[in-house]
């Protein structure tokens, strides 16, 4: 009877403890291991071209996972088989996974697609699951790439639009836990709470889809005949701004962008920084015709070489000392009458044009991963520096600068802030347009209208652009051709090979610039780019069926008689 008395106080006293002493630290651990928290994902917005086109989608997916306390030890080896062959992964990656039967989740493979996960499930494997997913796909694999960026396993943009519209692609995950009884299937009836994710937003491009893939396909062939390093396309609509493509080579496909070396994965158009050469000119000729020292019909005496400081300066190709107007050393690009010309004008005068025109600070145009590019100071300028800056050595930008200065000087020297992103759908799918681009006046109406026809005259017969002329329109455009700095070299070792215009010249409608960076197998600008240009801006005017306007060109200057 004691010994009873005992046994049944230390019953009762256990009791006690159980249900009364700690029955809410207990049933907190129950309820820890019977509810089963779980992330419901947010289905990542789209990003499209200007029409509509996905460029970047979602698509549902699977995850298969597996609990390896649940696998029967006796077909672990099978399990790890058929998961191997179906995932396409190494066998001993999955049976390392199914030997840590201390872990009851362990995800194996993210984005399967939704028919393979089902071929697995068919299996009917003791411990393998799937969980509903999305997954990222870029339809056009490569296009746009460096633009677009990517997103990383987790869902999240790591570069480009992706990475910098996160927040607005991404949306908002939901959340729900449910209670699991020791097989890990559902106790029916128990409560289960359910916070429903909130999809991601649109985002829309000024891109247009099929310009962006004749941009590239182009520019590809020219990178891969001319041996070059890379390059990059950029076409601009001159009244808006909006960038219509941005193309760049070569460049990684998407869909397996870890496979890609970074500098493939760059968006070259704006993170690579080069000298421009001749392209630069317009500037200089801004400068002085604002300053009213010079007009498109003033004359020089240009010889072939210069002394500026302690360095002599020379033209491309050697030749006397002859008479030309303004206009015919654009179109020639002749450095020594560009230099003439801007001897003319102050330093600091010089200078405040390039700020004006955007050098030396990001367009304001919101494409990731864009430079400043590099403008000295006008007082830091030495002797020679002040001379080579005139026409385009010792300064550095990006395309898109670039680009822009030739979109202000066909738009009649108003520049507008170049665009990439048309707007976004707000939570109701409804699209929300980006306010519009601003506008600044940079020079006047008639020097940019002056200029244009100057750049007419070089894609002429006697002009270094001839390559760039197309048959029916009339086109404005400059050859630019500068020694490249490379840090690999320490010093100038190759080219940058540049053609930059708009078209139709009298009645602008459509910018385009073709940058080719060291090409092996020629390496001037007129030969190299300017085809690439024609191309382009052919497609582009077709497509977007812009006619000729049907007028011709004066006939311009470019040596008095004598």
């Amino acid at each position: 009877m004691l010994v009873m008395a005992i046994v049944l106080s230390l019953f009762a006293g256990r009791l006690v403890q159980l249900q009364g002493l700690d029955s809410k630290v207990l049933q907190a651990k129950a309820v820890q291991q019977r509810v089963q928290p779980e992330i419901l994902p947010a289905r990542r917005g789209a990003i499209t071209d200007a029409e509509g086109h996905e460029l970047a989608v979602t698509v549902e997916a699977r995850e298969v996972y597996v609990d390896p306390k649940d696998v029967d030890p006796a077909k672990r080896d099978l399990v790890a088989t058929t998961l191997a062959r179906e995932l396409n992964k190494p066998k001993e990656d999955v049976a390392a996974a199914l030997a840590k039967t201390t872990q009851r989740y362990i995800p194996l493979a993210r984005d399967v697609e939704p028919l393979r996960a089902k071929r697995i499930m068919g299996f009917k494997l003791r411990g393998v699951g799937t969980k509903e997913t999305y997954r990222r796909l870029y339809p056009g694999k490569s296009l746009a790439g460096g633009l677009l960026g990517f997103t990383g396993v987790d869902g999240r943009g790591l570069e480009g639009l992706e990475s910098a519209y996160n927040d607005v692609l991404a949306g908002r995950d939901g959340k729900q836990s449910i209670e699991l009884g020791a097989n890990r299937q559902r106790i029916p009836m128990t409560r289960s709470q359910r916070e429903a994710p909130v999809p991601g937003r649109d985002v829309r491009l000024t891109i247009d889809r099929d310009l962006q893939w004749a941009a590239e396909q182009t520019l590809a062939r020219r990178v891969h005949d001319t041996g070059a390093r890379s390059g990059s396309v950029i076409v601009m609509d001159v009244a808006t701004g909006r960038i219509l493509a941005m193309a760049n080579a070569p460049q990684a496909d998407l869909n397996d962008w870890q496979s890609a070396p970074a500098e493939d994965r760059a968006n070259r158009a704006v993170s690579e920084i080069f000298e421009p050469g001749s392209t630069n000119k317009v500037i200089t000729a801004a400068a002085a015709m604002e300053a009213g020292v010079v007009t498109p019909d003033t004359v020089f005496r240009v010889p072939d070489h210069i002394q500026c400081a302690d360095q002599q300066l020379k033209d491309a190709h050697p030749h006397g000392p002859e008479s030309m107007t303004f206009t015919g050393v654009l179109a020639e690009s002749s450095n020594v009458g560009t230099i003439m010309a801007a001897e003319k004008i102050s330093s600091q005068r010089l200078y405040d044009m390039f700020r004006s025109f955007g050098f030396g600070a990001r367009s304001g145009s919101g494409v990731p991963g864009e430079q400043d590019g590099l403008l000295p100071q006008w007082q830091t300028w030495s002797g020679s520096q002040r001379c080579t800056i005139a026409y385009g050595q010792g300064i550095s930008v990006t395309a898109l600068q670039m680009a822009s200065v030739y979109q202000t000087i066909a738009n009649g020297g108003v520049r507008v802030t170049p665009s990439i992103v048309a707007g976004t759908t707000d939570a109701h799918g409804a699209f929300v347009a980006a306010p519009a681009a601003k506008g600044t006046r940079v020079i006047g109406e008639t020097t940019a209208r002056s200029i244009a026809l100057m750049l007419e005259a070089a894609v002429g017969h006697e002009g270094t652009g001839e390559e760039a002329s197309i048959e029916g329109y009339r086109v404005a455009g400059k050859t630019g051709t500068a020694m490249r700095y490379d840090e690999k070299c320490a010093g100038y070792c190759g080219y940058t090979a540049t053609f930059v215009g708009f078209a139709p010249a009298d009645q602008p409608r459509l910018m385009a610039l073709a940058v080719i960076q060291d090409p092996k197998k020629d390496h001037y600008g007129g030969a190299v780019a300017a085809p690439v240009f024609k191309d382009v801006m052919t497609f582009a005017l077709k497509s977007r069926k812009i006619p000729p306007t049907g007028t011709k060109a004066p006939a311009m200057v470019l040596r008095p008689a004598e």
